[in-house]
This record gives structure tokens, C-alpha cells and sequence, in this order.
């Protein structure tokens, strides 16, 4: 399903539409049962490999992305976040489709990690050709798994990206 309203996807260094979206990250799962506050969330946004990028209605913020585009790990989407009532409506979908858009421009490999008990994101993220790669025991918090997923079109060694 693909959200009938106007939507777009931006990229953004704005600290307000931060605070927006670690507030909207820490009243949703899987930051709840994880037990991550408001400033935890926060501080997801900090760092010099990454990109943020919000999915806007006329209604305002409807979700938003964290990707790492550099570094080992880049092509990592490290936080994806679709407030509730938007969900189920295409959003999640259409912003994986811009984030591998996005990754595909350079690297071959798009990964992922959710965790073992988000049991929609976990649909959502096979559905789009997700496949799991590992699974990381106490990785975020202790007795909790997360499940790193990785979407590929090749190998690393050769790749050209896509113009």
C-alpha cells in the first residue's frame, strides 16, 4: 500500500525535527521494551557517519530514518521509526524503498537489525527481501536479541554504484 497523501522524504541536520523524532522513537517499540528514554533516543542522532532523513505529511513528521553511510559498517540503517498512526499505511515500505535507493548509490549491501521480538517490523523487513544474516545475543540490552538482516546485489570487491 502506498500513502495516498503528499509525501516527501528530506534529509535534515535540524535539532527540533530531532527532538520530534527521538520523542516519537521513545514512546513507540521497540525503544519501549528496551527500556531506551527520550535522551537515549536522542542521542542516536549524533555522529559524522550519518544521514537523517524524515517522511513528512502536511501533517507533519511521519517516521524517519538514521542511515551510517561511511565507516566499515556503511549501508547500515541504523534506526527506522514510523509513528503510530501512520503505520500500516505504506510509509515503512516507502521508506525502505528511498533507503535502499539511497545505500544502493554506494554500496551493494543494505543491513539492518531488529529485534527478535518485533514480530511486524521483522514481516515488514523479510517482505522487502530482507534475509538474516546473524542474530546478536545481548547486543542492545541484556536478554534481548537483535536480528541483523542484509539485503545485497553482490559482493563489496567490484561494486560500482549506481549513478
Amino acid at each position: 500500500m502506498v500513502p495516498q497523501e503528499k509525501v516527501t522524504i528530506n534529509i535534515t541536520t535540524d535539532k527540533e525535527k530531532f527532538a520530534v523524532c527521538a520523542a516519537m522513537m521513545s514512546k513507540t517499540d521497540p525503544w519501549i521494551t528496551l527500556g531506551m528514554d527520550y535522551n537515549q533516543c536522542l542521542k542516536a542522532f549524533d555522529g559524522s557517519c550519518k544521514e537523517i532523513y524524515v517522511i513528512e505529511t502536511v501533517k507533519g513528521i511521519a517516521g524517519f530514518v538514521i542511515l551510517q553511510v561511511c565507516g566499515t559498517f556503511s549501508g547500515y540503517i541504523q534506526t527506522i521509526c514510523i509513528g503510530d498512526g501512520y503505520r500500516g499505511k505504506g510509509f515503512g515500505t516507502k521508506l525502505l524503498k528511498f533507503c535502499e535507493d539511497r545505500i544502493l548509490k554506494f554500496s551493494p549491501n543494505v543491513f539492518i537489525c531488529v529485534s527478535s521480538f518485533n514480530k511486524g517490523a521483522a514481516r515488514l523487513y523479510y517482505d522487502f527481501g530482507f534475509k538474516l544474516v546473524g542474530k546478536l545475543d545481548n547486543f542492545v540490552k541484556e536478554g534481548f536479541t537483535e536480528l541483523l538482516l542484509r539485503k545485497s546485489v553482490g559482493p563489496r570487491v567490484g561494486y560500482h554504484a549506481k549513478s
